[in-house]
């Protein structure tokens, strides 16, 4: 990765502390500065929990031979990349060519395009990469349409060597992906015939077939999983002698993968393949209602378990009558997409001591909050929020400070992140 510690905090760096303008973030950084410096609305990381969430993973996926590619686009921040290739991922999968070209300037040798790639134009600069016989990059294709798109730009652009991409299978109901095996099939073939595409695997989500943990969502995504393995042992004679993947695998479901893997062949050329990326920071509402390792959750005691790594921070800026008050964070600073964020706790300032809070957070704005609690709040109040959907977290944040704990108010990092 590339080092970013040495940019330049400026007045655009929301949340900043004043005196942290014009300063590298090493050298703010090196005054160890404490989070009730910084300004509201602000969201926090915490550096244990997300360590211990890092590593949870990290073995476990070695514990069953599985490879684990994070989906950078939850955070893309390289410092948590960084955090996770260091513990044993085999590299990054991005979204769109645009997160492809962010990831190769800030140092990344090793991406998925959980996606396809068929602008001709990110297809011309994706042919140049490919001159850099270090880097390893494989997309997906899901029609003989997108291969031959793929092919005219490629044929254009006289890329150097052929670009890895694995047939994506879907389902009825889904997202994109071929909608059967035949259908498959035949995307595998053409993607084998051609000279600028080498046929590198299985890749699908089965993210989209369940929005629970009910027993329908589980039978339908452990349905589509079996599928995939069917369409990988029926497209096997096609393959080269290169490395194949078979990959699926969000953070809601990747323990139903798993169990479905368990029983496939492992031959020493198929990395099986995980993408779950919002494990590093978990949350405090969809994923903590979905995932199998949360801190809360049922199953046996052994259970891995993911923490909560995230929290929001608005101050009261108004009590215009009982029963409410309006605090300083709204849609432009904090996620409310999969649920609104969740009133914990409440302190004089940032600095503590917290207390309890039993109140409800039940509409935003762009830049309010309203918060319904059970006992006033006085004007100027911090309330710290549970917050629900790490990806529409990050991208509303340039640089966010990193605790070291969740019973510390010391910074001990800057995340900057590159939408």
């Amino acid at each position: 990765m590339s080092p970013v510690d040495d940019e330049i905090l400026t007045p655009a760096d929301k949340g900043l502390p004043a005196r942290a303008i014009g300063l590298t973030a090493a050298a703010f950084l090196s005054t160890r500065p404490r989070l009730s410096e910084f300004w509201t609305p602000l969201i926090a990381l915490d550096d244990a929990a997300m360590t211990a969430n890092v590593d949870t993973m990290a073995r476990w996926c070695a514990e069953r031979g599985l490879e684990i590619m994070p989906h950078g686009k939850t955070t893309m921040a390289p410092a948590l990349w960084k955090r996770q290739t260091d513990a044993g991922a085999a590299g990054i999968t991005l979204a769109t060519m645009g997160q492809v070209r962010t990831g190769r300037s800030l140092g990344l040798d090793s991406i998925m395009l959980a996606n396809a790639a068929i602008d001709p134009r990110s297809l011309a600069w994706l042919a140049g990469e490919l001159n850099d016989p270090g880097f390893r990059f494989v997309c997906w294709a899901d029609s003989v349409a997108t291969v031959e798109a793929m092919e005219q730009g490629l044929q254009t652009a006289g890329a150097p060597r052929p670009v890895d991409v694995c047939v994506e299978l879907g389902a009825a109901g889904g997202r994109t992906g071929a909608r059967s095996l035949d259908e498959g099939v035949a995307v595998a073939r053409r993607i084998a015939d051609s000279a600028e595409l080498r046929l590198a695997g299985v890749a699908g989500y089965e993210g989209s077939l369940a929005h629970d943990r009910m027993p329908a969502g589980i039978a339908a995504v452990r349905s589509y999983l079996e599928a995939q393995l069917e369409l990988h042992t029926a497209i096997t004679p096609l393959y080269d002698d290169g490395e194949v993947f078979v990959t699926a695998g969000g953070s809601a479901y990747f323990d139903v993968v798993a169990e479905v893997w368990a029983g496939a062949a492992r031959e020493g050329r198929t990395r099986f393949t995980l993408r779950s990326g919002a494990y590093i920071v978990h949350d405090d509402g969809f994923y903590r209602g979905i995932s199998p390792f949360d801190e809360g959750g049922s199953g046996a005691q052994d259970t891995p378990r993911f923490v909560n790594a995230m929290h929001g921070f608005a101050r009261v800026v108004s009590s215009p009558e009982p029963g409410l008050a309006l605090v300083d964070g709204g849609k432009r600073d904090l996620p409310y997409d999969e649920g609104l964020p969740i009133p914990r706790a409440w302190a004089p300032d940032a600095a503590g001591p917290w207390h309890p809070l039993a109140a409800e957070l039940t509409a935003m704005n762009d830049q309010h909050s309203y918060v319904r609690p059970e006992q006033a709040l006085p004007i100027g109040a911090v309330v710290r929020l549970g917050l629900s959907h790490p990806c529409t977290a990050f991208d509303k944040w340039r640089v966010l400070p990193v605790i070291e704990s969740a019973d510390s108010d010391v910074v001990v990092d800057l995340v900057r992140t590159y939408f």
